[in-house]
């Protein structure tokens, strides 16, 4: 028995000295990862440009675009006195940002209709894959509010989400058993459902590149599927198919005066961009397009225009609080090289639909900054009290709130999977994935909403290897994006800037530092001029690289369809080295 003893307590001991010592690692570890964990904090982006300084507001005035940065492809709803919106979001982290407003000029942010992983998980793919093109409809004979779109990722292909109460989360998605693109939910007076999308034509039909369908299904909206077999298409090419029209896309079908319209874009999300309507006695046609089309577009005026908006399309129409019709719709305000770095955004204009046909209203004009509030609106709050800002502000952010602002945004993965509020400010745990791998990173991502804007933060950090480096960067893509940040060579601290375009990466430059202190870094663009700046004082600026071109942040030269992205970046598998 005393023998039994001595080895249960020998056992005991053997058992405390290990676990002991792998605390004593865990520990080790973990105040490993803390010392590699950069904390940023006094984050401010400023926006200063000039056209809303030459266009002050009015009482009754309020600006479009009402989303700036990238937050194109809107789709609008309505239940009673409240509106929502969405937008795609490709694969930022939540998936299709939606917006919340009683009166369509003071929106609130409700975050992302898609916030989990195990639902939505754009991991691997490119910034532009994720998922785009949302639709939003409200359906009053069963109170519920259904959310689809297209997700390029984990072969969900278009899927469908619904619930009772936007402010208060949405169900899982559901996969529907159709192809093609944009699909949108319509419900009938005696409450059956359409989907309606853009597609191929059928095989072989193709008559020439960009040659596209629009197609309506019927809705079984006790099982939520299209109905087999119930498929048509409805638009074949376009508005006129003898003229070659390209990407007929966007469809939303609306019901008015016992009629049927079809709207959708045409000419693709370029320069030829436009919004076409058709009307019909059903809903399954035949589509008899307008004699007034286009609708909605830029593509008629001269190149060098001033304060020009261009590619307007991809509208959505809704009921306004005036008992006036409204639409939304995505266009790019280019900066004075004629680029795009603020990506596709949410503009809006009043809608005339006193006769057969909605036209909005200066839709075929050069648009203006500016548009009046529905009538009865009496209060312009954005900015203020919760609500989105638009024109030029300032947003500070200190990271005391519980709540982190949904404007930060992760990239193919949640932001709280790398972030943590501290009493000095936001920790970002790096991640052994540097920005331009097709993987999530550990940065915490604002959209860039201005051509002329600054972006500055303080950040608290000593990095341990070559294989660290914490700062900020501008990204367009993984493989068109700045870095600026703090890193280690040797025994030695650098800070530097790399650009990388296509793939091909470049130090432009680097100088060594001695860090006593938290550091100040900033980015400064005026249009397609950006420049890096840090200050060991927190008041002195030192530029780095001098004044570098925003070419690389433009989908001109970047391709695809999204808008530029600053970030507080950190990574533990550095590749940029200082020289």
């Amino acid at each position: 028995m005393k023998q039994q003893h001595f080895f249960f307590l020998q056992a005991l001991s053997l058992l405390f000295f290990f676990s002991f010592n792998d605390i004593k690692a865990q520990d080790t570890h973990s105040k490993k990862k803390t010392e590699r964990s950069p904390v940023f904090s006094n984050v401010m982006y400023q926006g200063d440009d000039n056209i809303y300084k030459n266009n002050p507001l009015k009482q009754d005035e309020f600006y479009s675009p009402v989303l700036q940065g990238c937050y194109p492809d809107p789709a609008i709803t309505r239940k009673g006195d409240d509106y929502y919106m969405t937008c795609s979001s490709f694969a930022m982290f939540p998936g299709v940002p939606i917006f919340h407003s009683k009166d369509l000029v003071n929106w609130t942010d409700l975050g992302g209709v898609l916030n989990k992983v195990s639902e939505f998980n754009p991991h691997d793919t490119d910034i532009r894959g994720g998922v785009y093109a949302p639709g939003i409809t409200y359906n009053p004979h069963n109170d519920t509010f259904y959310m689809i779109v297209t997700a390029f990722t984990g072969k969900m292909g278009n899927i469908i989400a619904k619930t009772k109460d936007p402010k208060k989360g949405w169900g899982s998605p559901v996969k529907l058993d159709f192809g093609g693109i944009d699909p949108c939910i319509f419900f009938d007076d005696n409450g059956k459902g359409y989907v309606v999308h853009n597609d191929a034509p059928d095989k072989g039909k193709e008559l020439y590149e960009g040659h596209r369908v629009i197609k309506v299904w019927e809705y079984d909206l006790e099982n939520d599927k299209v109905i087999a077999g119930t498929d048509k298409i409805i638009v074949d090419g376009g508005v006129d198919i003898s003229k070659k029209p390209i990407w007929i896309e966007a469809p939303h079908l609306y019901k008015k005066d016992g009629r049927y319209y079809l709207m959708c874009a045409e000419g693709g999300t370029g320069d030829d961009h436009s919004e076409v309507i058709f009307v019909s006695d059903s809903p399954k046609g035949p589509f008899k397009p307008a004699s007034n089309n286009p609708i909605l577009t830029q593509r008629y005026f001269p190149n060098d225009r001033a304060n020009k908006v261009d590619w307007t399309g991809h509208a959505d129409l809704i009921l306004g609080p005036d008992n006036k019709y409204y639409g939304v719709f995505l266009g790019v305000r280019p900066n004075d090289k004629n680029r795009v770095n603020t990506g596709r955004e949410t503009f809006m204009l009043p809608v005339d639909w006193s006769g057969v046909f909605p036209v909005f209203e200066n839709g075929l004009l050069p648009l203006e900054p500016k548009i009046k509030m529905p009538k009865g609106v009496t209060e312009n709050k954005t900015g203020k009290d919760g609500f989105f800002p638009n024109g030029n502000f300032t947003f500070v952010e200190n990271f005391t709130s519980e709540k982190l602002d949904y404007r930060w945004i992760g990239l193919r993965g949640p932001r709280e999977n790398f972030i943590s509020l501290t009493k000095k400010g936001l920790q970002i745990t790096p991640f052994e994935v540097n920005i331009k791998e097709l993987k999530p990173t550990s940065t915490l991502f604002y959209r860039q909403m201005h051509n002329t804007f600054s972006f500055a933060s303080t950040i608290d950090y000593k990095p341990v290897s070559q294989k660290d480096l914490a700062g900020i960067v501008c990204l367009q893509s993984e493989r068109f994006n700045y870095v600026f940040g703090i890193t280690k060579k040797g025994k030695d601290t650098y800070i530097l800037l790399e650009r990388t375009e296509n793939g091909q990466s470049k130090i432009i430059a680097s100088t060594k530092i001695e860090i006593k202190k938290p550091i100040r870094l900033q980015v400064k663009a005026k249009g397609d001029s950006y420049e890096f700046s840090y200050s060991l004082n927190d008041v002195d600026f030192e530029n780095l690289g001098g004044s570098v071109s925003g070419d690389i942040l433009s989908t001109n030269i970047a391709g695809g369809f999204t808008g530029a992205l600053v970030g507080l970046y950190a990574t533990a598998a550095n590749d940029a080295q200082a020289e």
